[in-house]
C-alpha cells in the first residue's frame, strides 16, 4: 500500500466520522434527505459513484487521476444520473408489488414491503430488482458509457464536456458490444445487480437510494474489471 492510499482512507474517514460522531450530523442529514430527496441523491451519487471511478481507476493504473479523466465532470454527471436512479427506485419500488398484488399468488406484496423481513418481502424485493435490472439497467449503463467516453474525449474538464454535443451514433458504434453484453449485461446483472438490488429493496425506503449510492463504489470496481479485458477500447479516437 502507497502513502496515497493511506491518505485516501485517512480522507475517507474523515467524511464518515461525522455521522457516527455527532448524532445532530446524522439528524441533519435525514431531515436534507426527507425535505430534498432528489438534491441528496445528487450529492450521495456525486460523492460515492465518482469515488468508486477514481477506485477502479487506482486498480486500472495504479494512479487515483488522471489527464482527461475529469473527476469533476464524472462527479456532475454521476450526480444527475443519481436522481434518475432515485426517481426509478422509486417507481419500481412502487409500481412493482402494485402490479404483483393482482395475482392472487402475490397478493400481499405490497404490505409485505412494508414490514419487516419475510420471505413474501424477500420474494416482492427480487422481483422489484429483477424488474429494474432487466429494463432500466441497461438502459442506464448503456448512457453511463456514452457520457464517459465523451467525458475522456474532451479532455476530461466540464467545459469540454458541455461545449460540445455528445456524438450519441459515434460513441454508439465504437463500444465494444462484446464486453459490454458479454460482461456488463450478462454477467454483471444476474450474478451481482439483482442479488444486490434485491438486499436494496428489502432496506427501509430512506436507506435504498443511499445504499445504492455505495453500490456505485462496486460499480467502479466492475468497470475498471472490464476495462482490464479490453485494454485498447478506452484508445480510441474519433473526431467531436
Amino acid at each position: 500500500m502507497k502513502r496515497q492510499d493511506l491518505f485516501i482512507l485517512l480522507g475517507v474517514a474523515l467524511f464518515l466520522a461525522p455521522f457516527f460522531v455527532f448524532q445532530e450530523v446524522y439528524h441533519g442529514y435525514e431531515k436534507m434527505n426527507q425535505q430534498l430527496p432528489l438534491i441528496m441523491a445528487f450529492l450521495k451519487f456525486a460523492i460515492l459513484a465518482t469515488f468508486g471511478e477514481v477506485l477502479g481507476l487506482r486498480i486500472r493504473t495504479g494512479k487515483y487521476n488522471m489527464p482527461n479523466f475529469g473527476i469533476l465532470p464524472r462527479a456532475v454527471i454521476w450526480g444527475f444520473l443519481g436522481m434518475w436512479i432515485a426517481v426509478a427506485i422509486g417507481i419500481f419500488r412502487s409500481g412493482v408489488p402494485a402490479y404483483l398484488d393482482k395475482f392472487q399468488a402475490f397478493s400481499g406484496i405490497s404490505e409485505a414491503m412494508q414490514g419487516d423481513f419475510s420471505v413474501l418481502k424477500l420474494w416482492g424485493a427480487f422481483c422489484i430488482s429483477v424488474m429494474m435490472n432487466t429494463t432500466f439497467a441497461p438502459v442506464f449503463m448503456t448512457l453511463h458509457k456514452i457520457t464517459d467516453t465523451h467525458i475522456t474525449q474532451t479532455g476530461g474538464t466540464l467545459m469540454g464536456f458541455f461545449s460540445k454535443k455528445i456524438p450519441f451514433q459515434q460513441i454508439i458504434s465504437s463500444i465494444n458490444w462484446k464486453v459490454q453484453w458479454g460482461f456488463v449485461f450478462k454477467k454483471t446483472i444476474p450474478l451481482f445487480w439483482i442479488p444486490a438490488h434485491t438486499l436494496t429493496f428489502m432496506l427501509p425506503p430512506n436507506a435504498q437510494v443511499l445504499f445504492a449510492a455505495f453500490l456505485g463504489v462496486c460499480l467502479g470496481v466492475i468497470l475498471s474489471i472490464a476495462a482490464l479485458q479490453t485494454p485498447n477500447v478506452q484508445s480510441s479516437k474519433f473526431k467531436v
